[in-house]
């Protein structure tokens, strides 16, 4: 539900980046996130790509558009398995692995994938969603999540293609009204990985005050640790990128 609530927030790149790349981790563990959607002309196709800074999203992306069997193989899959979330192994001899793609999947570590997307009324693809996974990380549940939040991401996604949030100016001051100005400073630092001890040392303050602000910014950001607080501050504009 915590993702699915952040899903609905986002409606920039960056806030797409936090949210995918933070607190959906808690749901699918993954190296890399591909997201293909279609345009009107079937042959059209916008591909993105979210991962860790140490990968260049960029040239996957590249990559995607310049090898055209890739994707539409999967869509293949896909379709065939009655537009069910399917997992692919890039084990030696298998379509993907044999890919450029598949190639530096391998090399950022990942071993398999899981595959989902969306499709109109008449049946029509719209959108495709590849989660690049290391080894061991995929179960069983997993096809559920992606079942579950693939529709979010493909609306998400849309809506950073208008790149518009609603409300502007006023929307964001009221967003970083909800912590106080001390409960920001204090998850700048969480951010960088920063202990309560670490944090009282910098701040001049006793590490039970900390935990006593950090306890209270999980509170007003509606979430259960440190890791998801950063994500749904940055979802929200607190923090920045």
């Amino acid at each position: 539900m915590l993702n699915l609530d952040a899903a609905l927030r986002v409606y920039s790149r960056h806030q797409y980046f936090a949210w995918t790349q933070g607190l959906l981790q808690n749901l699918i563990r993954h190296e890399l996130l591909i997201c293909a959607l279609y345009g009107s002309d079937p042959a059209s196709l916008h591909a993105d790509a979210f991962a860790a800074p140490e990968v260049d999203s960029a040239a996957i992306s590249e990559i995607i558009h310049r090898d055209t069997l890739v994707v539409p193989h999967i869509v293949k899959t896909w379709e065939e398995r009655q537009f069910r979330p399917v997992v692919l192994e890039l084990g030696p001899g298998s379509t993907l692995a044999d890919s450029t793609l598949g190639r530096e999947l391998a090399r950022i570590g990942s071993t398999g994938i899981i595959a989902h997307g969306t499709y109109e009324v008449f049946g029509k693809v719209a959108s495709l969603f590849i989660f690049a996974c290391r080894p061991g990380t995929i179960a069983p549940k997993h096809r559920l999540f992606a079942e579950l939040v693939v529709p979010f991401l493909h609306q998400a996604l849309v809506r950073t293609r208008v790149q518009r949030a609603p409300g502007g100016a006023a929307a964001a001051r009221k967003e970083l009204r909800l912590l106080t100005v001390r409960e920001q400073e204090i998850l700048r630092w969480i951010r960088v990985g920063k202990s309560n001890i670490e944090i009282g040392i910098i701040l001049g303050v006793s590490p039970l005050t900390v935990k006593n602000h950090v306890q209270k910014i999980l509170r007003k950001l509606n979430v259960q640790n440190r890791t998801q607080a950063v994500s749904r501050a940055l979802a929200l504009r607190i923090l920045t990128l």
